[in-house]
């Protein structure tokens, strides 16, 4: 089995981060299913400080991934971002969302935010 993809950390320090065992236990699944989902784009980790991690907003209040991020990691890629453009994008803030893409994801706004990850460059 391939490793897993893991970007250099390009996020702010106030990011919270899941590690990939929190991941599986969020999720009710063993970290290996983890490592999976990281292989197909359904989450991207980073390394921070040694150790791998995944961005806490990128779960809903139930626990699970927010429905819409799989999605947008796919858009982005298929358009050729790398998952470090794809963290800095959303993870920027955006005054005309308002806030950061990836908070949108969380609400009525999810659809804009993939709308605008397939037609606006980076």
């Amino acid at each position: 089995m391939s490793a897993f993809p893991c970007s250099s950390d390009v996020l702010p320090p106030s990011v919270t981060l899941l590690t990939l065992p929190e991941v599986a236990d969020r999720l009710g699944i063993v970290v290996t299913r983890v490592h999976q989902m990281l292989r197909d784009n359904q989450l991207l980790a980073i390394r921070r400080g040694g150790v791998v991690g995944v961005p806490e907003v990128f779960f809903d209040e139930t626990g699970a991934v927010v429905k819409p991020l799989p999605g947008l990691i796919t858009v982005m890629r298929d358009a050729k971002y790398t998952d470090e453009e794809i963290l800095e994008w959303i993870f920027a803030d955006d005054d005309s969302l308002p806030g950061k893409p990836v908070e949108a994801l969380h609400g009525p706004l999810a659809r804009e935010v993939l709308r605008r990850a397939a037609a606006e460059p980076f």
